[in-house]
């Protein structure tokens, strides 16, 4: 008798700057989940948060239409798992379980989705689901702390602080001043809080430096400030839970001055070189770190860790972590797994086995103390 597939819920979309990527990696996604191992059901999330099901939804999300699509929500609560349908009734809306789920791949980048928010709605649900907790999500999400924490595990990373919003709209003058003196330019600012490099801008004077720390405050209320380098972009996939392992080392050369949103995903100049044409030693020294930073902030399932090779002095820096990168057809976590030897149905199914290998874990412990008479 063949195995009884696995009933998994990919969600997409999201209340996000990179609600188009995500999109595009529920796409990659989709077409990799083996329909004779998974029975797969499509959950889309829109701009404003409404979960959205139905026949074709990726598609209708592409095309920005969702008429034919039905409302549904998922409790808070383990005693009723699976998607809640929103059914409207005379009166009100009524609520009626649509479809239990054995575990959640949240194909989400960014807010409500990646920094641990949604990962909390899914520990209270008590359901499995793909990628880190909510403790290391939020971590690896906002670029200032994950920095701090790097620096106390004794991770070098590029110097930099973070502003917040309000200070940049209440003094500029001040923020100005407190950026410059992280370092000459160039400086990068960034959304503190966000990925695929939406709101990130390399900026070589004052004037410029307004520009991007305004651009920024739109994405975030944290804006980090980093030094700029003269640097060599090398990044590492890692995979698995308690003991994970890094993939060959890649290099991105993007079309741009650096590696924007438009030199990753429209940008056909933008190029990568896996592996990267680097010394055995600093390859391996860069996959000992990538390691050490997934262990560090309590990772589980993947993660993209992102690393500088300074060109004049050769030193290495982490600069950022990804706690579910990009699952585009360009995107580097699974091509660089491609060229480790793991394919990418293979890829998705390991996966799926750590949700449910880290729910299991989760699960052992216990709920309640009682005192032993």
């Amino acid at each position: 008798m063949s195995k009884p597939r696995l009933k998994v819920g990919v969600l997409f979309g999201g209340r996000s700057g990179e609600h188009a990527v995500s999109l595009m990696s529920a796409r990659f996604v989709l077409s990799v989940l083996s329909p004779e191992k998974y029975e797969v059901t499509q959950i889309g999330i829109t701009q404003e948060g409404a979960w959205l099901v139905g026949e074709g939804v990726l598609d209708a999300f592409l095309e920005g239409d969702y008429g034919q699509l039905s409302p549904v929500t998922m409790l808070p609560d383990p005693t009723r798992p699976g998607l809640q349908r929103l059914r409207a009734v005379e009166g009100g809306e009524l609520l009626e379980t649509l479809a239990e789920l054995d575990v959640l791949f949240p194909v989400l980048h960014g807010t409500f989705g990646e920094d641990g928010t949604l990962q909390g709605v899914f520990e209270m649900a008590g359901v499995a689901y793909v990628g880190a907790g909510v403790l290391g999500s939020a971590l690896g999400m906002d670029k200032g702390v994950f920095a701090e924490v790097m620096r106390a595990h004794g991770i070098p990373t590029v110097d930099n602080i973070v502003l917040l919003r309000s200070e940049i709209e209440e003094d500029m003058d001040a923020a100005l001043d407190r950026a410059e003196a992280v370092g000459g330019y160039p400086l990068f600012i960034k959304p503190a809080n966000l990925g695929s490099s939406v709101g990130v801008s390399k900026v070589k004077n004052r004037s410029d430096l307004l520009e991007g720390l305004m651009d920024a405050a739109q994405y975030d209320r944290r804006v980090l400030v980093q030094k700029g380098l003269e640097v060599r972009e090398i990044e590492v996939s890692v995979l698995g839970n308690d003991r994970p392992e890094a993939s060959v080392c890649g290099e991105v050369l993007p079309g741009e001055e650096f590696y924007s949103y438009e030199a990753k995903y429209h940008d056909e100049r933008s190029q990568t070189v896996i592996p990267a044409d680097i010394p055995p030693e600093v390859s391996d020294h860069i996959r000992d770190l990538a390691v050490r930073a997934f262990k560090a902030v309590d990772l589980a399932g993947l993660a993209r860790v992102d690393f500088f090779i300074e060109k004049n002095s050769g030193d290495v820096y982490l600069n950022e972590l990804n706690t579910m990168p990009g699952f585009t057809q360009i995107s580097m976590y699974p091509k660089l797994w491609e060229a480790s030897g793991l394919p990418s149905n293979e890829l998705v199914d390991k996966l799926i086995e750590l949700a449910l290998e880290r729910k299991a874990e989760r699960d052992a412990s216990k709920r309640e103390y009682r005192r032993e008479e």
